[in-house]
């Protein structure tokens, strides 16, 4: 009696792309927690996950930031995954500040940068380029008074792309996270 064995390749699960059709992230220029200037030239080619948090706030930003570092340590030292951390507040958001923050997570500028900058700049990259804010948005209001405050973790793929938006909150989300960055990996292999 012959035996057949059909064996399959488990494909890859396909995530969305989020935005208008050929959307991509576009150029920016901040400064991390080092005092570097960072611009897309330094992070193309790898994928991403982006949030927008200050550094003194006492709401969402501590859990944050926690489940991001859950992130970060699933991924540490892979040099295709980086974290991009924008302020909110860059007038308290200093470099110094920026650095002493970065250091509770024992965070490796290479792979997880705190980013800070011009506040117009840094709220039109969350706007326009990462689209992290809802239809309650104040983007109606002057720079100064405009504060953004969102829980959203986004997920750019190598090429740019956003591939997924997940509540920074919410660490079942964060799992769902670390899962889509994995699939993400096996889509270049």
């Amino acid at each position: 009696m012959t035996y057949f064995y059909k064996v399959t390749r488990e494909e890859p699960k396909k995530l969305p792309v989020y935005g208008n059709p050929g959307h991509k992230v576009g150029d920016f220029s901040f400064v991390n927690q080092d005092g570097k200037t960072v611009t897309l030239k330094d992070v193309n080619g790898k994928i991403r996950v982006v949030e927008y948090f200050f550094t003194t706030c006492k709401g969402i930003c501590p859990k944050m930031n926690e489940n991001m570092s859950k992130v970060y340590e699933a991924f540490r030292g892979n040099d295709k995954i980086m974290i991009l951390s924008h302020s909110v507040d860059p007038l308290k958001d200093t470099v110094a500040a920026m650095k002493a923050y970065s250091l509770r997570f024992d965070a490796d500028p290479k792979q997880w940068m705190f980013l800070t900058g011009d506040k117009k700049a840094l709220y039109d990259m969350a706007r326009n380029e990462y689209l992290v804010t809802a239809a309650d948005d104040t983007a109606t209001v002057d720079i100064a008074s405009d504060f953004i405050h969102t829980d959203r973790f986004v997920l750019v793929d190598d090429s740019g792309r956003i591939r997924g938006m997940y509540k920074g909150t919410d660490m079942g989300s964060v799992n769902q996270l670390i899962g889509d960055i994995k699939e993400l990996l096996k889509e270049r292999q």
